[in-house]
């Protein structure tokens, strides 16, 4: 096969990650192909964009129906003060066509439905999740396995977040969301950033976590946080790691599932 071609420009922007052992032209080329859909454009998913238009994923397609508020400023490091009351999907367009031209950003600023997860996550290769939000997350853990699309999980709390990957194999023991989280929270019963807080490096380290873990997916190596949680304690300086098991009596990926299409889990009360 004859060797990847990549403009002066192209060569000078990647050439420190071009040059890293088993990466090569070839990789980097993969990168310029690949294509990502990111799950909301506000703490994880900004420095997740940031790094992977920065490595050069070629194709960035974001979903978010939320506009940038002066209290994001402090985590979602796509925006700016000029851009408060903009569509968040639209301001991280314009940030990201800044840092990187090679990039391609596909914006869909509307919320992730039942109606539209199909086929907003059938057209890539791998799903960041971001969300803020537990009906969210759920959903886009069901539409990533009915579509065998990776999915890479973050989620944040005050000066703690926590960083996985879901294989989403059909066959195997990789666990999905719903094996780890069974059931979603009632209303009220976990406190949305709003009310409890949040660090805003934390975001930062979380969002990178899982912009490096969509890369080596998109590529094909390394070893991924599959059955495993990762979780940051900022306050402690700590990483500590749980081991997540395929739950057999999981609805969705267990041995007799009894979640056979997608399907709206707004939460009751």
């Amino acid at each position: 096969m004859s060797t990847p071609k990549f403009t002066p420009d192209q060569v000078a922007r990647y050439g420190r990650q071009i040059i890293l052992p088993g990466f090569g032209g070839k990789a980097q080329r993969r990168l310029l192909e690949s294509r990502v859909l990111v799950v909301g454009a506000g703490g994880l998913g900004s420095p997740a964009l940031y790094y992977l238009a920065a490595a050069g994923v070629g194709h960035l397609h974001i979903v978010d129906d939320d506009t940038v508020d002066l209290s994001n400023l402090h985590r979602q490091i796509l925006h700016r003060t000029e851009d408060v009351g903009r569509a968040k999907a639209e301001s991280a367009r314009q940030t990201i066509g800044a840092l990187n031209p090679d990039v391609q950003v596909h914006t869909h600023t509307e919320r992730l439905t039942v109606a539209n997860a199909a086929e907003l996550i059938g057209g890539v290769d791998l799903v960041i999740e971001g969300s803020d939000n537990f009906p969210t997350r759920y959903l886009v853990n069901d539409a990533c396995y009915f579509a065998r699309k990776p999915l890479v999980n973050g989620a944040l709390f005050r000066y703690e977040g926590q960083a996985t990957v879901f294989p989403m194999r059909r066959e195997g023991t990789a666990p999905c969301y719903r094996c780890l989280f069974p059931e979603m929270p009632g209303p009220g019963l976990i406190p949305t950033c709003a009310e409890a807080g949040i660090l805003g490096a934390v975001a930062g380290v979380i969002g990178t976590l899982q912009a490096a873990e969509a890369i080596k997916l998109l590529l094909g190596q390394g070893e991924s946080l599959a059955g495993r949680l990762l979780i940051y304690d900022a306050f402690t300086a700590d990483f500590r790691e749980i081991k997540i098991e395929r739950d057999p009596q999981c609805p969705l990926c267990g041995v007799a599932p009894c979640i056979t299409e997608l399907r709206s889990e707004e939460p009751s009360g």
